[in-house]
């Protein structure tokens, strides 16, 4: 199965526009503006399918500020937040199994982010500017 086709095609359903496409690596970076996503790369990985949207840098590393993102993680009904392998940046990161893959859950996945950058983007703002 061709999942980058059908990935690209619930991602234009839903408004989405496909900015990247590398076919060969699996891979799509997407926006949906209304949403506040901006750049969120879609790894396609059979058996799985991997998004992560890039949030901020920190060049401190925070008690503080790693324990509110987890206290969020908790609260967040699909993905959570994550630090990069070189310990800079805090992303979204949300995976799901590619072989049942369908609209709806595709664009839950996509309203979560959206909702946590509506409700969270203050906190997001303070920790880029603090740390």
């Amino acid at each position: 199965m061709n999942y980058i086709n059908t990935i690209e095609n619930f991602a234009a359903q839903i408004g989405c526009s496909i900015i990247y496409k590398n076919e060969q690596e699996g891979i799509l970076k997407i926006d949906n503006q209304p949403d506040g996503i901006h750049n969120l790369i879609i790894g396609i990985a059979p058996p799985i399918l991997i998004m992560e949207q890039y949030l901020f840098s920190f060049s401190t590393d925070s008690v503080d500020m790693f324990k509110q993102l987890l206290q969020k993680n908790r609260d967040m009904i699909h993905g959570a937040f994550v630090i990069n392998e070189e310990g800079n940046k805090v992303l979204f990161r949300y995976t799901m199994q590619l072989e049942n893959i369908n609209l709806n859950e595709f664009e839950g996945a996509l309203n979560s982010l959206g909702l946590l950058l509506s409700e969270y983007y203050q906190q997001i703002i303070n920790f880029s500017k603090n740390y």
